[in-house]
């Protein structure tokens, strides 16, 4: 065979074929899991739009020929359960959960990773600790606590218990240690000190970490039940969870009324992840956990 000379290309051979093929079959399993994935939605939305008796009947329907929009007014006129005062409840209590933990975590995070202190490994391993707590040990000791202070039925003994958060902290410190100290050094240059250093560079430069830090705060905020449920002994202070749960406890069961409350339950969860998933996708791969 003369150098130089090129090798014939099989007749009917097609450049990226298996490619192409390897790419549709990733397409396609995806496809089945977001159909998965959505079906619980579609059973939310289907059912709170439905009667009670179209629930139950024996015959399936994928949607009611006549929604039942009414179901709307009749969850927000429930006299039995303050389905809008439990939804402010939630939101309040999930927002300011949510700033606390970042302020707490992201200035416990950031200490241990840069200012120096013999101690600080000590600290963190300490940290690393109470994730290994089962939530059952300190749940009473916490309740306590905040009965002997007066909070129960108020957003303090909502709030304050559940502001630090170990596991946030440990991924802040990841972060923090990657993050470039020639930035540092530079406000160091200027008078800057640890404090400044972070409110002035760390932070406005931590937006994406510090988003998906929040998205997943805020989510397990507003889904908590069990410490809501103890706390809050009045109507006044029942969380979106916790009104959802009456439902489900009363004497008469109202299916599609149920359904409907699920469905305004999830909405804000819906809203804050589509607005702010790309977030939390590009927070988790830059705190040092991949690889």
């Amino acid at each position: 065979m003369a150098l130089g000379s090129q090798r014939k290309t099989p007749v009917g051979y097609r450049p990226g074929r298996g490619g192409k093929a390897s790419r549709a079959a990733v397409f396609a399993v995806l496809c089945v899991l977001a159909v998965i994935f959505l079906i619980p939605f579609y059973l939310i939305v289907r059912n709170a739009l439905a009667t009670d008796a179209e629930i139950t009947a024996p015959g399936w329907l994928w949607f009611s020929p006549d929604p039942a929009w009414e179901n709307v007014s009749r969850l927000f006129n429930d006299e039995n359960v303050p389905m809008a005062r439990s939804l402010l409840n939630s939101a309040v209590v999930a927002v300011m959960t949510t700033v606390g933990t970042l302020f707490l975590c992201a200035t416990a995070g950031y200490g241990l990773a840069r200012i120096p202190y013999r101690h600080a490994d000590k600290v963190f391993y300490m940290t690393l600790a109470t994730l290994m707590i089962p939530g059952a040990i300190v749940f009473v000791p916490n309740f306590v606590m905040v009965s002997s202070l007066g909070w129960l039925s108020d957003y303090r003994g909502l709030i304050i218990p559940t502001l630090f958060s170990g596991f946030a902290t440990f991924l802040c410190r990841q972060y923090f240690l990657g993050f470039p100290r020639e930035l540092e050094e530079a406000a160091r240059v200027d008078g800057l000190g640890y404090w400044g250093a972070f409110w002035r560079i760390v932070v406005p430069n931590s937006g994406s970490f510090l988003a998906a830090i929040a998205v997943i705060t805020f989510v397990g905020a507003w889904n908590a039940f069990l410490w809501p449920l103890v706390i809050g002994r009045s109507q006044d202070s029942w969380t979106v969870q916790v009104a959802l749960s009456t439902f489900l406890t009363a004497q008469t069961i109202s299916i599609s009324q149920l359904f409907m409350a699920a469905a305004v339950a999830i909405l804000p969860l819906i809203f804050v992840f589509l607005f702010l998933q790309r977030f939390l996708v590009q927070g988790v791969a830059q705190t040092g956990l991949k690889g």
